[in-house]
């Protein structure tokens, strides 16, 4: 029998960001038909209450480092974590299409999720529920900083839309 979700597989074993976001991009080109290259993707120390965020007008996706490092150890498996990253960067992924509204692109990721991984998948938990009713521990947290002058920009992040010649 095939494998109806294909994707699934290769979202369990995903060894880093670009691999995920290799993922998000194939699930936004199948569902919505929608492909952009040369993004970047940074982590910082951000105000805990924003999880990520895309830079209007720009090829940055920030990613909150706090949130990022407790997920890493509140999620029970790879896959969940991978699934986590899936959907943040499928989010802020439908910002750089100039999608502004939190509600449509909350339902878009849905959709994504839902096609691509089936209603059963962890990926439609983080797309549908809201993260800190998923996970309460990281109200633990605390503010976060608003300081984000350390940060971190992911080599090799997007290298899919690189050409090898250089």
């Amino acid at each position: 029998m095939m494998n109806q979700y294909p994707l699934i597989p290769q979202l369990k074993t995903a060894k880093d960001y670009n691999e995920v976001f290799t993922l998000v991009k194939k699930s936004v080109e199948s569902s919505l038909s929608l492909h952009r290259a040369g993004l970047t993707l940074i982590l910082a120390e951000i105000p805990n209450h924003i999880g990520a965020y895309h830079v209007a007008g720009s090829n940055i996706i920030v990613i909150n480092r706090t949130i990022l490092h407790a997920m890493k150890t509140l999620t029970e498996s790879k896959d969940e974590f991978n699934s986590f990253i899936f959907s943040i960067l499928a989010h802020e992924y439908l910002h750089t299409f100039g999608y502004s509204d939190e509600t449509q692109v909350h339902k878009l990721v849905a959709q994504i999720c839902k096609q691509n991984f089936g209603p059963e998948h962890p990926t439609m938990r983080f797309a549908t529920k809201e993260l800190f009713a998923l996970y309460p521990q990281l109200q633990s947290l605390g503010p976060g900083k608003t300081d984000n002058s350390t940060f971190e920009i992911i080599n090799n992040f997007d290298r899919s839309s690189m050409s090898y010649i250089g």
